[in-house]
């Protein structure tokens, strides 16, 4: 009975199942789901195995070089395993196979077996299991099942291969992906019987140069290494080097089933790197794969419970921690174990002691909202550690970085909203050190026009134009930027008016105001307008046409540092009567912009966004214009419609990098920061929890380990309004309370009616 128990402890380990009819506790990492959102989505939202920020994300991919592509959660097969899952980034694909053989991965139309078959094999979902830090599926043409795991900077594999002499594992350094990658230069080499180790220069997105070195080890040795290039092979049983298409396959034959692990270490410095993350983050599990497995169960659900609710329907649950998952997976560790890195200009350098790693990904674009709030709150550590990053790219390379995929400047998106991040982390003391430099670094933002920096593009283009004129023409760019430098602006001040630069302060939080300038005075709308000061004519609300990724309308609700400014200047009335008209019309399509989605400058009305992050804070604005149970049943309403528990759906958008993740998370709690932290009340809106209650259990080497708690009574899905509310048994008079209240611990009552209050 005894051996029973444990088969079915470790079969929840290796799968996430839900163990409470065997008298487990269902645990936070029990909850979440990986498949989810994997239909229709984006490169870095991946089901397979991956732990918080980690540099290796090992996943099945099935589609071609296309947007979107990667796993693609309706297509029946899968053509590899590949290390790679980064924004812009990807390489090194992995691939069991026997039977005829064939050099080329293959696409979801093309045949599985006979002349033109790739070496993909189809499956079948109920033979797939993914679970934090841990991926399965039975190939179905080879015969083969794939378990996948992952440390932060190696991965796993554990093939189960059937009796065939033709048994083999194929390896290609080019790989089909979201933004495709041109292989420069690669190899692969024979190391011995149970060891290879190679590399591959790319170039990806016009911006993104890097290099990935790997060294690959087996428990069991193989019998014949070949390579091949152009699908053609070398006749070299010791390395392959070449460009573009080159990959290598060794050879497993044998007349009964057996198991290979592979082990797999990767760097962006060096092979000898490469070997030494094999080497110091495997040490603790050998060759033992479950025992990897069992030590990511544990990290995540060490990650996932700083935060516990209670109530709500296990479907809300589910939504809640895969969402709270995936705010910790498309970041991507891109230093090594012992803290070297290739910097922007691919020059490797060395993290100093106090600087743990550098963590690379999409650009921060308006992030602030709520990722931004929820890594305060649960990973202040990983907070420090991108602020680190910012820090040390400007002081090597001189700049700090939107989105430093491939610790590069991408020049991705506008403004330079890595800075709200790094204000909101001083103002709420989570960093001490370098204020200085950081402050610097900011200023040159909002000071310097940029050029061209180790090949990227840094900076806020046009900068120069927005500081003569109050405003970037539409001859020179995107109306939208004047709104986001003018934010820019705000967190430029506030870090000095903590640092005490007085005059600094006066002068920068003057010119965030800059945001009046591009609206028409008359219509009370953000308008194009020209470097001679008229504003365009014959102007259409609704155009994307000199906004970036949104439209008037949307970004007539842009100014997160002064919503109160905005309301007086709009006039309340007014400003209410179009945020209402606009979630009104926006509901039957479950605020999901796709439905009415005009692109390459087509017209069509669409008003609420909340698939891209332009919009993401509209339901909130009912707070600041004197309704906030508008606030209260739109945020209500968004989590129960807009987010999903299935694979198909998920996000109605684009999840990239965890802000639509942690919009769900914080809105659940009935929390979220309308300027993202970056004003010295470190103000907290309150809107509708969709919990009976939630424990925030802060950090104790930042937070002293205290804990917040949120009790929201007679909460139910018809008493989603807030009747009146109690911070440690006072009454709030307020709809917000501080970022400081949460951490002082304690706890937030809400009474909640049927019935608007």
């Amino acid at each position: 009975m005894k051996k029973f128990f444990k088969m079915i402890f470790a079969g929840c380990l290796l799968v996430g199942a839900d163990c409470l009819a065997y008298g487990q506790q269902k645990q936070p990492v029990d909850y979440v789901d990986p498949f989810i959102g994997t239909s229709n989505s984006r490169w870095m939202l991946f089901p397979g195995a991956t732990r918080p920020n980690g540099m290796v994300k090992l996943s099945p991919d099935n589609q071609r070089s296309v947007w979107q592509g990667g796993y693609e959660y309706s297509t029946g097969s899968i053509h590899g395993f590949s290390f790679l899952h980064g924004w812009t980034m990807a390489g090194l694909l992995m691939m069991p196979a026997n039977g005829d053989l064939t050099l080329a991965p293959g696409a979801p139309d093309e045949p599985f077996k006979g002349a033109g078959a790739g070496f993909h094999s189809r499956f079948d979902h109920r033979e797939e299991h993914a679970s934090p830090g841990y991926y399965s599926v039975y190939l179905l043409d080879p015969r083969v099942k794939v378990e996948l795991t992952a440390t932060e900077r190696t991965g796993v594999q554990r093939y189960s291969f059937p009796a065939d002499s033709s048994n083999r594992i194929m390896i290609q350094l080019n790989l089909p992906s979201e933004y495709g990658v041109d292989l420069k230069d690669a190899q692969i080499t024979k190391v011995s019987d149970t060891e290879i180790e190679g590399y591959a220069k790319s170039t990806s997105a016009n911006f993104n140069d890097y290099c990935m070195y790997f060294v690959m080890q087996f428990n069991k040795p193989f019998h014949d290494f070949n390579g091949y290039l152009n699908q053609s092979e070398t006749h070299s049983h010791t390395e392959v080097k070449g460009a573009h298409e080159i990959g290598a396959y060794v050879t497993y034959p044998t007349n009964k089933p057996q198991q290979v692990l592979i082990r797999t270490g990767i760097s962006f410095v060096s092979i000898a790197q490469a070997r030494l993350n094999l080497q110091t983050e495997l040490k603790p599990y050998g060759w033992n794969f479950d025992a990897l497995v069992a030590a990511n169960r544990k990290l995540w659900n060490n990650t996932l419970k700083t935060i516990t609710v209670d109530g709500g329907s296990e479907t809300d649950k589910k939504k809640f921690y895969t969402n709270f998952y995936r705010c910790f997976t498309a970041k991507m560790i891109m230093s090594d174990a012992n803290g070297k890195y290739t910097d922007a200009c691919e020059q490797v350098q060395q993290l100093p002691a106090d600087r743990k790693v550098m963590i690379g990904g999409d650009a921060y674009w308006n992030s602030f909202w709520n990722l931004n709030l929820l890594w305060t709150l649960t990973a202040p550590d990983v907070v420090q550690q991108l602020v680190d990053t910012q820090l040390e790219m400007y002081e090597k390379t001189g700049w700090l970085s939107k989105g430093p995929a491939g610790i590069e400047y991408s020049g991705i998106m506008e403004g330079s909203h890595e800075m709200a991040l790094m204000t909101s982390a001083y103002l709420k003391g989570i960093v001490t050190k370098d204020t200085d430099i950081a402050y610097a670094a900011m200023k040159k933002n909002v000071e310097v026009e940029p050029g061209t920096a180790c090949g990227g593009y840094p900076g806020n283009p046009q900068i120069s134009e927005y500081a003569r004129l109050g405003y970037v023409p539409v001859e020179k760019g995107a109306t939208s930027k004047t709104l986001d430098y003018a934010y820019d602006d705000w967190c430029v001040a506030q870090m000095a008016r903590l640092l005490h630069q007085d005059n600094d302060y006066d002068f920068f939080v003057k010119r965030s105001s800059n945001w009046k300038n591009v609206f028409d005075p008359i219509s009370r709308y953000v308008v194009p307008k020209k470097e001679n000061g008229d504003l365009i004519s014959d102007f259409d609300l609704f155009s994307v046409s000199h906004f970036v990724e949104g439209n008037s309308w949307q970004y007539s609700f842009y100014v997160p540092h002064d919503i109160p400014g905005l309301v007086n200047f709009v006039n309340r009335e007014t400003f209410l009567k179009r945020l209402t008209t606009g979630f009104q019309k926006s509901e039957t399509q479950k605020f999901a912009a796709h439905a009415l989605d005009r692109t390459m400058g087509q017209s069509a009305e669409y008003y609420i966004n909340q698939g891209n992050e332009v919009n993401m804070q509209a339901a909130y604005l009912f707070n600041y214009a004197g309704k906030p149970s508008l606030t209260q049943y739109y945020t209500r309403r968004i989590l129960d419609v807009f987010y999903d528990a299935s694979p198909y759906v998920g996000w109605n958008g684009d999840e990239d990098e965890g802000q639509m993740g942690a919009w769900f998370v914080m809105s659940s709690l009935g929390l979220f920061e309308m300027n993202g932290g970056t004003s010295p009340d470190l103000r907290v809106d309150l809107t509708s929890p969709l919990f009976r209650s939630a424990r925030i259990n802060l950090n104790p080497g930042y937070f002293k380990g205290r804990q917040f708690l949120i009790e929201a009574h007679n909460n139910s899905a018809k008493n989603i309004y807030i009747r009146w509310a109690k911070l440690n048994g006072r009454i709030l008079n307020d709809r917000f309370i501080s970022f400081k209240d949460i951490l002082k611990g304690g706890k937030l009552e809400l009474w909640m009616s049927a019935k608007p209050n």
